[in-house]
């Protein structure tokens, strides 16, 4: 089992998004997604958060607000992840150029014309809401074949 992170900075009806296609070896690659990754030993959720939005971005923040949570059974092939959704609407600095991709400042209207994968468009949308939720994406070779979501 993984623990992961993935965080959507907001600000003007925009939605920071991450072009992944630096790394030749990442699952991601061609796809847009937030920012985030691994909890690493000994961290919280929040801490990896803020920590991966610092490098990843190179902004800063303490202000994180969690959606809900994502179950990937065996979505690199090997283990199952379980990715801690948030959004951030303060932080601060300057935008760096990432290690991991190109980042953009999307207006949310045109977030769901991305290359995003496809659960993402389903899940994204839950993050406007005020309701928590717990939901499992199963994907085979990259291909989205079932889900299911508990909202609280």
């Amino acid at each position: 089992m993984k623990l992961a992170t993935l965080c959507y900075l907001k600000k003007d009806n925009k939605t920071l998004m991450l072009y992944r296609n630096k790394k030749p070896d990442d699952t991601h690659k061609g796809k847009w997604n937030g920012l985030g990754g691994k909890v690493e030993a000994g961290e919280t959720p929040e801490q990896c958060a803020i920590r991966e939005v610092q490098e990843e971005s190179g902004l800063t923040t303490t202000n994180l607000k969690l959606h809900g949570v994502i179950t990937f059974p065996m979505f690199d092939g090997k283990d199952d992840w379980y990715v801690f959704v948030f959004t951030i609407t303060e932080f601060h600095g300057e935008m760096i150029d990432s290690p991991e991709g190109e980042l953009d400042w999307i207006p949310d209207n045109e977030l769901m014309k991305l290359n995003l994968w496809e659960g993402d468009r389903i899940f994204l949308p839950w993050i406007q809401s005020d309701r928590f939720f717990s939901a499992k994406f199963t994907y085979i070779a990259k291909e989205l074949i079932d889900w299911s979501v508990n909202f609280y």
